[in-house]
Parts: structure tokens; sequence; C-alpha cells
């Protein structure tokens, strides 16, 4: 008799699953707010890094979707934060949803790696630690991640909002 037995489905497809049902919520969300502020654009999914990935982009210009950006990035952090608590509200789990709206994050992402690749060399080169403007922790990431890549060592510093990122010699 197998009462009582559950088999789990595999690790890996119920993540994938999980993470796709986040991402379609989250569509659903942010078509509903596209709505209500009367804006053109189209939303793309997708998984990347183990966390939904949900981008709004637009065939014209873009500069409607710039108001959903603001100044570096502010409004694009707290529609990202609204979006999360809509998935949490109907999944109940803590969402690590990251959004990108016209190609901004994308953008910084690129920047910022470039900004930790050159940190790198410098503190290669010096061989002196170097300590970096207060990011978001989106930010602080990408540059741990591109440090890592140059093969140094990174820690963040300080408290929010002055959080900033220090690179380290070997």
């Amino acid at each position: 008799m197998t009462e009582g037995i559950i088999s789990a489905p595999a690790e890996g497809g119920d993540t994938l699953s999980r993470l796709e049902q986040e991402g379609e919520i989250a569509a659903d969300y942010l078509e509903g707010l596209l709505d209500i502020a009367d804006l053109d654009g189209d939303i793309d999914m997708d998984v990347e890094a183990d966390r939904a990935a949900v981008s709004i982009i637009s065939d014209s210009s873009g500069r409607d979707l710039q108001k959903l950006v603001g100044r570096d990035g502010e409004v694009l952090e707290a529609l990202q934060e609204l979006t999360r608590l809509a998935v949490h509200r109907e999944t109940g789990d803590r969402s690590r949803l990251m959004l990108d709206i016209a190609g901004y994050r994308a953008k910084k992402r690129e920047e910022l790696s470039e900004l930790g690749a050159k940190a790198a060399t410098d503190v290669k080169n010096s061989g002196e630690a170097v300590k970096l403007d207060p990011m978001t922790p989106f930010e602080r990431k990408v540059v741990h991640d591109a440090v890592k890549a140059a093969g140094l060592r990174s820690e963040s510093e300080g408290e929010e909002p002055q959080r900033f990122v220090v690179v380290l010699p070997a």
C-alpha cells in the first residue's frame, strides 16, 4: 500500500515551473499597470540565474516607458518591488523577480560590469583596495560578479542607502 507516500517532482523542473508562474503573475500585473497608465509596451518573460525576469519593451522610441524608469531607475525599482508584492500575494512566496523596462537594467548591467572590471584592473596594478560610490543591491551584485570574474574579491560596506563596494587586492 502506498498511502501517505508522495513522490516529489524533480527539483529543477519544479523550480522552473515556479519561476515561470512568477513571470506570468508579474506579466498580468504589469499589463494591468500599462493599461491604467495608457502606455504601450510588450512584456517579455524569461528565467535568468534562478529568478524570473520580466521586461517591458516598446516598438516605438520608448520615451513613454522612460517614465516608468524614472531618474536613476528609481521608478523602476519601486515598480519591481510592487510587482514582487503582487507575486507574493498570489503565491505566498517571496519573489526575487527582476524587472527591466526599455532595456534600462540591461544597459546598466553592461556599464557596471565594465566598472567592476576596470576597478579590478586598477587594484591589480596598484595593489591597493578601491572603494566605489554607493550603489543599489542590484548594482553591487553586478560589480561583485565582474570583480570575481577578473579573479579578485570584493565586499560591500556601509549602511543602505550609502552601501558601497570595495574591491580588494588578491
